[in-house]
């Protein structure tokens, strides 16, 4: 019984994944997102409210930019602003057309537009969702890397 259960043990350890997840998208390079947010700042008062959003283009490391949702203010979700399935140029930006959309879309003539608050592809061509970028709160920090 002992060996049963230290065998079931060690397939359970095993079978975990880690959070490095390896970005295989060719046509992003890589980037070094590493920053905070304090929602105390007024320009970042959007961010205080399930539902919203805020687009940071701020030197963040990020290529073109960061999208912050706010899902229920416990969680947020953040991605890259470039357009995953084309490489970096000048129509690759994607932007969200206003404050109560969840779209996200390429201004490329393409039609590639993504959700904002999973990072999926929700129409156009490409196999590459949204690149996702990991968020923490903290009191009324966030923190927003890669």
């Amino acid at each position: 019984m002992k060996k049963t259960l230290f065998l079931a043990s060690v397939l359970l350890i095993l079978s975990c994944s880690s959070d490095n997840k390896v970005d295989n998208n060719q046509f992003l390079p890589p980037s070094n997102v590493n920053y905070q947010i304090n929602l105390n700042l007024p320009q970042f008062n959007p961010l205080k409210f399930p539902g919203n959003h805020l687009v940071d283009n701020t030197e963040n490391g990020s290529i073109r930019g960061i999208i912050i949702y706010n899902i229920d203010n416990t969680q947020y979700a953040a991605f890259e602003l470039s357009d995953p399935n084309h490489s970096p140029n000048n129509c690759s930006a994607v932007s969200v057309e206003n404050q109560t959309s969840i779209t996200a879309t390429c201004g490329c003539d393409d039609g590639n537009s993504y959700n904002i608050v999973t990072g999926q592809q929700t129409s156009g061509d490409g196999q590459f969702g949204l690149r996702r970028y990991n968020v923490r709160r903290e009191g009324n920090t966030l923190f927003i890397s890669n």
